[in-house]
């Protein structure tokens, strides 16, 4: 049987696959069928800072919608300030109880105080570790890359110094050089980086002239970009590589390990095929592994990354201007 155990910062996995944060870390039975669908790991839906500051405004307009209609109105809701975090924190810590698989809280914030704050109360639900979202569109053209790098760099290490677990980036593809910033985080204390961040990203319906909400799932086809720094930051970090985005079969993770990846995270997966994927992608991958004659993860991991590959060009844009000659 094929050795599947892996690291997911640092912490032993019995295999590669980790669910990533998504809705389907709402409902505990839901959780339970994942854990019994044999995933190595579950990273529960995020907390993001911009939803909380959003519920509670609502919660003053609502509580102060009256306060106008007579002098007296103005006393007839008490002082009701809203809980902030502690439903998200209490569901946490209520899932901890019922599962035994590794868990792992995600964390979006916008203000340094609410990233420390915030990781501090999560790293106390018993998450075995914290995954950092540092993702907002930048909007004032007066701000350069290298600030905004520099502010998650030091939000980060204050963060990575207040919890004693361990934490991961999850990096989104659109940094001006990608292996400054992974190395920075890399030497700033990440125990992981999770490629990438698939982000959302807005629609116009012609129909009713105005935007729209979409919800876009990733297929294979949408691997070639983590594939790509997978390969190229493989060996040349402490930090685990952590492969998502377009892993929906097991040949998919076979791809992102043989380029380095200690694991894969998936989510589209489980919308399109359900969460028996899990077990699908398991079979898959173990069915390759005994084929091939591995014993286990590590004796083909990185094995056609870019340190390893017999085509020095393969995953830099030389390889692309020859693709290009060779095509009629």
């Amino acid at each position: 049987m094929a050795d599947l155990r892996t690291q997911y910062m640092g912490i032993e996995l019995k295999n590669p696959i980790v669910v990533g944060a998504c809705s389907l870390s709402k409902q505990l039975d839901t959780i339970r069928q994942i854990e019994a669908a044999g995933a190595g790991a579950l990273v529960i839906k995020s907390l993001f800072e911009e939803q909380i500051q959003l519920e509670r405004a609502k919660l003053d307009e609502k509580l102060g919608e009256y306060d106008e209609l007579y002098a007296e109105a103005v006393q007839l809701f008490p002082k009701s300030p809203h809980a902030g975090p502690k439903q998200h924190l209490h569901w946490i810590e209520e899932t901890r109880k019922q599962v035994k698989l590794p868990l792992f809280a995600s964390l979006n914030a916008v203000n340094e105080q609410i990233w420390i704050e915030y990781a501090r109360q999560l790293a106390e639900t018993g998450v075995n570790g914290l995954e950092l979202n540092f993702y907002s569109l930048p909007l004032d053209p007066n701000l350069s890359s290298s600030e905004i790098e520099k502010r998650e760099l030091d939000t980060f290490a204050k963060v990575r110094a207040a919890v004693k677990i361990p934490s991961a980036v999850k990096l989104h593809p659109y940094y001006t050089n990608m292996l400054a910033v992974a190395t920075a985080f890399d030497r700033a204390g990440a125990n992981a980086l999770v490629l990438f961040n698939r982000l959302f990203q807005p629609d116009l319906s012609i129909e009713q002239e105005a935007e729209r909400a979409t919800l876009t799932l990733s297929d294979s086809r949408d691997a070639a970009l983590t594939l790509r720094w997978t390969a190229l930051l493989h060996g040349k970090l402490k930090a685990d590589l952590v492969a998502s985005t377009g892993v929906l079969t097991g040949k998919d993770a076979v791809k992102m390990i043989l380029a380095g990846a200690s694991s894969v995270q998936v989510v589209s997966a489980l919308y399109k095929n359900k969460i028996t994927a899990i077990g699908e992608i398991l079979a898959g991958l173990t069915s390759w592994m005994e084929g091939k004659h591995y014993a286990a993860l590590k004796d083909f991991r990185g094995k056609v990354s870019k340190q390893r590959v017999k085509d020095p060009w393969a995953f830099e844009r030389g390889q692309y201007i020859k693709a290009l000659l060779g095509f009629d």
